[in-house]
C-alpha cells in the first residue's frame, strides 16, 4: 500500500515537470531539424513528454533497451550507461541518459549528422535530467 502511494506521489511530481520537458524537446527539434520525433520518459517507461506518434510503445521499448544497455555496459566494465544508438535503413533511434530517473529518445532521418545529434541530444539530456530530478526532489505539496 505504501509503495503504491509513493509511486502515485512520484508520478504527480513528475507531471509537474511535463511542460518544461516538452519545451526542451521543442527547442531540441528547432536546433536539429532532421529529428522526426522526441520522447522523454522515466527509466521504467512512463512517458513524461513526447511529440512522436505511438509514444507509449516507444517508451516501453526504450525502457527495455535501457535495461539491456545498462547490463551490457556494466558487464563489460564500461561504467554507467550514457547512450545507445540504433541505425536502421530509414533512420536512427538514439537514447540518452537524462539525469538519474529519465531517458531521452530521439528519432532521426538517415541523413542526420550523427555528431551533431549527439552534441545537441547530450545537452538536452542534461536539461531534461535536471528538470525531472528536480521535480522528484521537491516536496509534493510545493
Amino acid at each position: 500500500m505504501r509503495r503504491a502511494m509513493r509511486l502515485r506521489a512520484e508520478r504527480r511530481q513528475l507531471m509537474t515537470a511535463r511542460a518544461d520537458v516538452l519545451a526542451e524537446l521543442k527547442r531540441l527539434r528547432l536546433r536539429v531539424p532532421q529529428l522526426t520525433g522526441a520522447l522523454a520518459a522515466t527509466a521504467d517507461g512512463l512517458v513524461l513528454a513526447s511529440d512522436t506518434a505511438d509514444a507509449e510503445s516507444v517508451a516501453a521499448l526504450t525502457a527495455a533497451a535501457l535495461g539491456v544497455g545498462v547490463r551490457l555496459t556494466e558487464a563489460t566494465g564500461q561504467g554507467s550507461f550514457c547512450e545507445l544508438l540504433v541505425r536502421g535503413d530509414r533512420g536512427y533511434v538514439a537514447t540518452y541518459a537524462a539525469g538519474s530517473s529519465a531517458v531521452l529518445t530521439l528519432l532521426a532521418e538517415p541523413r542526420i549528422n550523427v555528431g551533431r545529434l549527439h552534441l545537441e541530444a547530450r545537452r538536452s539530456g542534461v536539461r531534461v535530467g535536471e528538470l525531472v530530478d528536480g521535480a522528484l526532489e521537491r516536496p509534493e505539496n510545493t
